[in-house]
C-alpha cells in the first residue's frame, strides 16, 4: 500500500494479479485472493470507499467474462460477511468492458 499522492485517493493498495495460462493454474482462485487481500487491507485502515481495475485483464489476458465474474461474486460474499463498505466501484477502460460489468451485475440483479 502506498500514499495516492497526486491521485485523488488516500491510498493505494497495489496488487499483481494471475497471468492467464488457459485456466488451469489456480488463475480464477488466484485472482480471487487478489480481491479478498485488497479488501483486507483497504478494511485494515478503516478505507469506506474501495476502487477495483479489472485485475489481470490487460496484458496478462484474463478474459473479462470470467475476471468480472469472478471479481463481482468476490466483493459481494467479501461485503456481504462484513460491513464494511460505503461503495466499492468497478473501473472500466473501455466501453466494451464496461458491457461486460454491466451484464454480469444484471445476472445478479444488480444495477
Amino acid at each position: 500500500m502506498t500514499k495516492g499522492y497526486r491521485l485523488p485517493a488516500q491510498f493505494v493498495i497495489h496488487t499483481v494479479g494471475p497471468v492467464w495460462r488457459g485456466g488451469d493454474h489456480q488463475e480464477p482462485e488466484l485472482l480471487a485472493s487478489c480481491y479478498r487481500e485488497s479488501l483486507a487491507r483497504a478494511q485494515e485502515i478503516g478505507a469506506r470507499t474501495i476502487a477495483f481495475p479489472a485485475i489481470s485483464c490487460g496484458i496478462y489476458g484474463f478474459p473479462i467474462e470470467k475476471a468480472a465474474s469472478i471479481a463481482i461474486a468476490t466483493v459481494m460474499d467479501v461485503c456481504a460477511a462484513q460491513d464494511s463498505f460505503d461503495e466499492v466501484i468497478f473501473v472500466c477502460f473501455s466501453e466494451s468492458d464496461a458491457a461486460v460489468y454491466r451484464r454480469e451485475f444484471a445476472k445478479r440483479g444488480l444495477t
